[in-house]
């Protein structure tokens, strides 16, 4: 169950990247409203699975999730730029990930 939480955590992270980045420097009030909601249920979540998770391992696991899933909203909502070495980084991250995952009892 802490995994699940866990991931949930992380999709929450994206959202509120996404809605910070709507908000424009915390101008508008629903974007900035939602930040904050989802940081809150993404940092809650995160909280309850360290109960079980190592620190670093959960970590990890959370800004991991975050981060790559920013860079794909970024890419395919806002039309960032999707170039070759920032297409490498993600997938090195998600290698990372997969390799703590499995090191991790």
């Amino acid at each position: 169950m802490a995994w699940i939480m866990l991931f949930v955590a992380g999709l929450l992270e994206i959202v509120w990247a996404y809605f910070m980045k709507q908000s424009h420097g915390f101008t508008r009030l629903w974007p900035t409203a939602m930040t904050f909601v989802a940081m809150f249920a993404s940092f809650g979540l995160l909280s309850v699975s360290m109960k079980t998770l190592p620190l670093g391992t959960a970590y990890m696991i959370w800004t991991g999730i975050g981060a790559v899933g920013a860079f794909i909203v970024g890419v395919t909502v806002l039309g960032e730029a999707a170039g070759a070495l920032r297409i490498l980084a993600a997938v090195m991250i998600v290698g990372g990930l997969a390799l703590m995952k499995a090191a991790t009892p």
